[in-house]
């Protein structure tokens, strides 16, 4: 069976202080991650933009980790959206190149990333899933960039290709390193007071 694949049956859905405490240092260490990848993948998008237009859409998926990965290791409603949001904060605190937007970003990206949890009761949280889960967020992210950064006055074209690739990124940059990254963390025991480290146990 697949290691996130389960579902929890009876589980409690309130949040206990681990997972605040968890959720936090999530959101601090993936909002230092996203601060390391502002400059890479905002070059990146500029040289991918130039060589098509939307093409650059490709860089998204890092910036997509924290709801993922707080999703799949907290598994409590909120807790996708909470630690995305907390990682913007922290991008945007430090500072960067789009000030103020990177909070509606991870506003966006943390609801796209909770949506695909809520839909399946947070209940399953198997690749497919966590893949689902990122092309969700990369989507949201798409309709703020629509309205709030000005892509709605751009041409069809490039807003097709753009959202296309970031599905692509969402899909495999965001979801499958984020549910990897968190089977990994599984595997070494430091996620046993969580779902899915009982879940490492219980096929050992």
């Amino acid at each position: 069976m697949n290691q996130f694949s389960a579902t929890v049956t009876k589980r409690s859905m309130t949040w206990r202080v681990v997972d605040i405490v968890i959720a936090a240092v999530l959101g601090v260490a993936c909002g230092l991650i996203f601060w390391v990848w502002n400059s890479i993948g905002g070059t990146g998008t500029t040289v991918f933009d130039a060589i098509t237009p939307g093409l650059g859409g490709l860089f998204l998926g890092i910036w997509l980790i924290g709801g993922l990965i707080g999703g799949l290791i907290i598994r409590k409603p909120g807790a996708a959206l909470f630690v995305e949001l907390l990682a913007a904060s922290v991008s945007a605190g430090i500072g960067n190149q789009w000030g103020i937007e990177t909070l509606y970003s991870g506003l966006a990206q943390g609801i796209g990333a909770e949506l695909v949890f809520l839909i399946f009761a947070y209940k399953r949280y198997q690749l497919s899933v966590a893949m689902l889960s990122g092309m969700s967020a990369a989507a949201c992210e798409w309709v703020m960039e629509l309205f709030v950064t000005g892509n709605l006055a751009k041409s069809v074209s490039y807003n097709l290709v753009y959202l296309i690739c970031m599905l692509i990124s969402g899909a495999i940059v965001a979801g499958v390193l984020s549910f990897y990254v968190v089977k990994g963390l599984a595997a070494t025991g430091a996620l046993d007071r969580f779902a899915v480290g009982r879940e490492r146990q219980a096929l050992v």
